[in-house]
C-alpha cells in the first residue's frame, strides 16, 4: 500500500469514520423508535377495526338465523360460527336479557374462553329491535409478531449502515484526506528550502481550488525569491562600479599619483552623486512598498497633483528636447496622499525623459469615468516592444533600451506600489510610436 493509500486511514479519517458511524446508528435508532411505533399503532387500529367488522358481520348471521328459527330455542349458529372460526376468534351469542342461548353450532360458553386477549362485542338487531347481542373472543394480536420481523429488518439496516458509512469513510478520506497530506508534504518542503515543491492535486470544489491557491502561491514565492537574489546581485553590481572607481581615485590621491585638481574631483564626485542615486531608488522602492501603513488620505484635486508635478520636472523635460502638454479637467476629486501621488506623477515624467527622443511630446491628462479618476501620462517617443510590454512594472527591468540608458529600473515599480496602497492601477500599453502610462484610483 502506498504512503498516500495508508495515510486516507490517518487519525482524520478515524474521526470521520467515528462521525459516520453515530450519525448511522442514531439515525437508525430515531428510525427504529419511529418505525416501530408507527407500525405497532397502525397495526393495531387495523385488527380493532377488523374485528369490529367481524362481529358485526357475526351479529347479521345469527340475526338472520333468529328470523329464520322465530326465535332463540332452535337457532342455527352454524354459519355464525364459521364466520367467528374464520376471524379467528370464538363465539358467544346472549339473549336481551343476558343469557346464554343454546342451538345448534352455538358458540363457547364464557367460561372456556381461557387464552383471549381481546373481546368485541356487537348487538343482534331484528326487524329495528336488539333481540342479543354477540361476544367474539380473539386470540393474541398480531402486534409482537410485526414487531420481531421489523426487528430482524432494523438488525439488517444496522449492519448496511455501518458498511456504508465505512466505505463512505474511504471515499472521504480519499478525496479529502489525501490531498491534504500532500498540501502539507508540500508546505513543509517549502518551509525547507524547496522552492520548487508543489502539491499538484487535482480534487474537486473548494479542495482544488486551495491546491491550486497553494500552487500559485508556492509559484510567487519561488519567484519572489529569485527576484530577491536578482536584486541583490543587480544592486551589487551597480554599487560595484562606482565604489571601484572611487577607490581607485581615492588610492591614487592618497598616494600621490595623480594631483587633486578639479576635474578628478568632479569625477569622484559623479561616482559619489550615482551611488547617491542608487540608494535613494532603494529607498524610494522600500518606502512604496510601506506605503499602505503611511499614507496619509485626504480630499485632493487629483488635477492640481497632476500640475504640480509637471511643474517640478518641466525644466528637466524641456532639457531632454521635449515639448510639454496638459489637458486636466477640473473637480477630478479622490481621496489620497497628494505627495505619494506626486511621486508617482514624477516617476512617470522622468521615465519619459529618459527613454524619449529630443522632438518628441509628453501629454499629461486627468479625466474621470464613471467609477474611477484617471490620470495618463502620453509620449511619443519609440514605443515599447510587446515582448517587454509586461514587464515595465517589475523591479530593475530595463529591457533592450535600458542597455544605451542610465537608471536603476525601479522607478516604475515604485509606482505600481503607490498605485496599489492607494487601491488603484497603473497600467501601460504603447505602438510601433509612443507609450501610455495610465493610473486608474477609486472614487
Amino acid at each position: 500500500m502506498t504512503r498516500d493509500s495508508s495515510s486516507a486511514w490517518g487519525p482524520l479519517s478515524r474521526r470521520l469514520l467515528a462521525a459516520f458511524v453515530l450519525v448511522a446508528l442514531s439515525s437508525v435508532a430515531v428510525l427504529t423508535g419511529a418505525a416501530l411505533w408507527g407500525t405497532g399503532q397502525g397495526l393495531e387500529s387495523a385488527e380493532a377495526a377488523a374485528r369490529r367488522q367481524a362481529a358485526e358481520r357475526v351479529a347479521v348471521a345469527v340475526a338472520a338465523a333468529y328470523s329464520a328459527a322465530g326465535g332463540w330455542d332452535a337457532v342455527d349458529l352454524r354459519a355464525a360460527t364459521d364466520l367467528a372460526t374464520g376471524a379467528g376468534a370464538r363465539l358467544v351469542v346472549r339473549t336481551a336479557d343476558g343469557g346464554n342461548v343454546t342451538g345448534r353450532g352455538r358458540g363457547m360458553p364464557m367460561n372456556n374462553m381461557q387464552g383471549t386477549t381481546g373481546r368485541v362485542e356487537a348487538s343482534v338487531v331484528v326487524a329495528g329491535g336488539v333481540v342479543g347481542s354477540v361476544q367474539l373472543a380473539f386470540g393474541a394480536p398480531v402486534t409482537p409478531v410485526a414487531r420481531n420481523i421489523a426487528w430482524g429488518w432494523i438488525g439488517l439496516a444496522a449492519g448496511v449502515a455501518l458498511v456504508v458509512a465505512g466505505l463512505t469513510t474511504w471515499f472521504v478520506g480519499r478525496r479529502i484526506v489525501v490531498p491534504l497530506t500532500r498540501l502539507t508534504r508540500a508546505a513543509r518542503r517549502i518551509s525547507g528550502g524547496d522552492r520548487a515543491a508543489r502539491a499538484e492535486v487535482n480534487a474537486p470544489g473548494e479542495l482544488g481550488d486551495l491546491a491550486a491557491a497553494f500552487d500559485h502561491m508556492a509559484a510567487d514565492v519561488a519567484c519572489a525569491d529569485q527576484a530577491r537574489r536578482d536584486l541583490t546581485g543587480d544592486v551589487a553590481h551597480e554599487l560595484r562600479t562606482p565604489l571601484a572607481a572611487l577607490q581607485a581615485g581615492l588610492e591614487e590621491l592618497r598616494d600621490g599619483l595623480a594631483p587633486p585638481d578639479a576635474e578628478r574631483l568632479t569625477g569622484l564626485h559623479d561616482q559619489a552623486q550615482r551611488l547617491g542615486r542608487i540608494v535613494q531608488d532603494l529607498t524610494e522602492l522600500s518606502e512604496a512598498e510601506a506605503a499602505a501603513l503611511s499614507l496619509r488620505r485626504r480630499e485632493i484635486d487629483l488635477a492640481e497633483v497632476a500640475r504640480s508635478a509637471v511643474e517640478a520636472h518641466v525644466a528637466h523635460l524641456r532639457a531632454a528636447g521635449l515639448e510639454v502638454h496638459t489637458r486636466l479637467a477640473t473637480d477630478v476629486v479622490v481621496r489620497a496622499d497628494p505627495d505619494r501621488l506626486h511621486q508617482a506623477v514624477g516617476n512617470l515624467l522622468a521615465n519619459c525623459a529618459r527613454y524619449a527622443r529630443p522632438g518628441d511630446a509628453v501629454t499629461v491628462r486627468v479625466r474621470r469615468t464613471d467609477d474611477a479618476a484617471i490620470l495618463e501620462v502620453q509620449d511619443t517617443g519609440p514605443g515599447i516592444p510587446a515582448e517587454e510590454l509586461g514587464h515595465v512594472f517589475e523591479r530593475r527591468w530595463r529591457g533592450r533600451a535600458g542597455r544605451t540608458v542610465t537608471g536603476t529600473g525601479i522607478g516604475l515599480a515604485v509606482v505600481r506600489e503607490l498605485m496599489s496602497a492607494h487601491g488603484g492601477t497603473v497600467t501601460a500599453t504603447s505602438g510601433a510610436e509612443g507609450t501610455l502610462f495610465a493610473i486608474s484610483l477609486p472614487w
